[in-house]
C-alpha cells in the first residue's frame, strides 16, 4: 500500500503533466511541431527541460502526446453528441456528433495542435499517431451510427472542410469564397488560441 507521501508525488507528477499537456498544445498550436522548442514548453509550464524529459524523452514523444490528447478529446465529443441522440437513424447520430464536432473545434488550440499534425506527418512516429487518430474515429464512428461508407465519408469530409474553415477565420468573412465554403456549416464562436 502506497503511503501518503508517494501519493502525493505521484498528484504532483500528474499535475505537473497536466501542466505540460496544456502548456505544449497551446505551444505546438501556435508554432507547430518545427518552431516549438522544448526549451519554451518546459520554461511556460514552470519546470526544468531536464523534469520535462523526465516525463517525455523528446520533443516528438511530446508532440504524440499531444496527438493522442486530442484523439481522445476528439473521442470524447463524439460519444457525447451521439449519447445525445434520441433517434437510431445513422443520419440524426452524424448530425449530433457534428454538432458536438463543431463545438470542440471553436477550441482553437486543440484545433490548430490537429492542422500542426498533419503538417508534421512526415515524421513516422507523427504519421502514425495522426494515422491511430483518425482510425480511432473512424472506427466509432461506424460502430455508433450504423451509417453506410459514403455518409461516413461525407461525415468526415465535412468536418475536413470545418477544420480548414475555422483555421482560416472564413466564418468571419464576407465576402462569396467564404460564404460558399461555408454554407450549411455548423460552427460556433472560436475560443482559446
Amino acid at each position: 500500500m502506497p503511503n501518503e507521501s508517494s501519493q502525493r508525488t505521484l498528484s504532483t507528477a500528474e499535475e505537473r503533466r497536466a501542466t505540460v499537456m496544456r502548456t505544449a498544445i497551446a505551444a505546438f498550436a501556435a508554432r507547430g511541431f518545427y518552431g516549438t522548442t522544448t526549451t519554451e514548453v518546459a520554461k511556460h509550464a514552470g519546470i526544468s527541460q531536464a523534469y520535462l524529459y523526465r516525463l517525455f524523452p523528446d520533443k516528438e514523444a511530446l508532440f504524440v502526446a499531444v496527438v493522442d490528447y486530442c484523439a481522445l478529446r476528439i473521442r470524447e465529443c463524439l460519444a457525447e453528441g451521439a449519447a445525445r441522440t434520441e433517434s437510431g437513424d445513422p443520419r440524426a447520430v452524424l448530425a449530433a456528433m457534428a454538432d458536438s464536432y463543431a463545438q470542440l473545434i471553436s477550441d482553437r488550440s486543440l484545433l490548430m495542435v490537429l492542422m500542426q499534425a498533419n503538417c508534421a506527418a512526415s515524421e513516422p512516429a507523427i504519421r502514425d499517431a495522426v494515422q491511430a487518430c483518425y482510425a480511432r474515429q473512424v472506427e466509432y464512428v461506424r460502430a455508433v451510427s450504423g451509417a453506410p461508407e459514403e455518409q461516413i465519408q461525407q461525415f468526415f469530409a465535412r468536418g475536413f472542410l470545418c477544420n480548414a474553415v475555422v483555421a482560416m477565420g472564413a466564418t468571419d468573412v464576407e465576402a462569396p469564397w467564404a460564404h460558399t465554403l461555408t454554407l450549411d456549416l455548423l460552427h460556433y464562436p472560436s475560443h482559446g488560441g
